[in-house]
């Protein structure tokens, strides 16, 4: 497996039980033999895009000490802005060389999650961006849902299986910023090699070089979506809870070569989440003879918060 396959979910939301099922297959190969898709067909319109994109620029380009006004360390940068360098993959102690700023879930009709939920933090300097923000991360959560209910049809579970831990989940919309390059980086990279903590990722921004991809065969395979495609990824709970059926595949964002240094790098990042009671237990549907149950039982809650400990985000 040396490229990404490519899926269109539109194919999966016809009335065509044949394309349908055509996708379903597709994507269930995909996920077990690599861990990775890129997908069209998705619910972000080009004019969404294009306004997102201008709006994280904005933002980004704000002097350093307003952007640092957004900044809240008692939520662990659950919510807001997390500035240069602060986050590390798990086992490296250099800091990526990223900025970015996090949107969090708009609940509806559940005071219970609205009250664990930070509350989104509202840029007063630009008057488009929450607006923007919220759009996307709500076009991204439908476009994972329909993902989601593929994946439960590959895995023999109802197709609205992920719906209910899904809906007011704890997804995280991450518009990232990785500024030029002014010297020689000391073993740091934009995105140190890691493994998603979530159920699946959809990736905006994935055009041109810089996101790899770790095959079976420990190869670093190239990365890029066509400007209408999402990347979109399995994470480690989706990983466990399919007893490593669906694979979480370690994946980096590489530095650039020289003459590129001075040159940023946008991505967008939505870390689909179920809520935090969900269940992660080893599903009895991938347990068999030659793949015995692999995972203790957890909820995604506990989960979350193991992760965030080893990232040094939560101490």
């Amino acid at each position: 497996m040396n490229r990404i396959p490519s899926v269109d979910l539109k194919d999966f939301i016809s009335n065509d039980a044949t394309k349908k099922q055509n996708f379903v297959t597709a994507i269930g190969k995909a996920y077990e033999d690599i861990g990775f898709v890129a997908l069209k067909g998705h619910f972000l319109d080009e004019t969404l895009v294009e306004n997102l994109y201008k709006e994280i620029k904005n933002f980004f380009d704000l002097p350093l000490e307003t952007k640092q006004k957004y900044e809240i360390p008692e939520i662990a940068g659950q919510r807001g802005y997390v500035s240069f360098g602060k986050e590390s993959a798990k086992g490296k102690k250099e800091g990526d060389l990223k900025e970015f700023w996090h949107f969090g879930q708009y609940v509806e009709n559940d005071e219970v999650l609205k009250a664990e939920y930070p509350e989104n933090v509202i840029v007063e300097e630009l008057p488009g961006f929450n607006k923007t923000g919220k759009e996307a991360y709500q076009m991204l959560e439908k476009t994972a849902k329909y993902v989601l209910r593929a994946l439960a049809i590959h895995l023999k579970l109802d197709e609205t299986y992920f719906d209910a831990y899904i809906l007011n989940g704890n997804s995280i919309l991450r518009p990232i910023h990785y500024p030029p390059i002014s010297e020689e980086p000391k073993a740091a990279e934009r995105a140190a090699a890691h493994g998603d903590i979530n159920l699946i990722t959809l990736l905006m921004g994935a055009q041109g070089r810089g996101l790899q991809v770790q095959n079976h065969k420990g190869e670093w395979i190239d990365a890029i979506a066509e400007p209408d495609e999402l990347m979109i990824n399995v994470g480690d709970m989706l990983s466990r809870h399919t007893n490593n059926k669906l694979k979480s595949t370690i994946h980096r964002v590489i530095n650039p070569p020289k003459e590129l240094w001075g040159t940023s790098r946008y991505s967008i990042p939505f870390f689909m989440h179920p809520i935090s009671a969900m269940k992660l237990d080893v599903l009895d549907e991938c347990i068999d003879e030659e793949h015995p149950k692999a995972f203790e039982d957890i909820t995604a809650g506990k989960f979350l918060t193991e992760r965030l400990i080893e990232l040094g985000l939560i101490k």
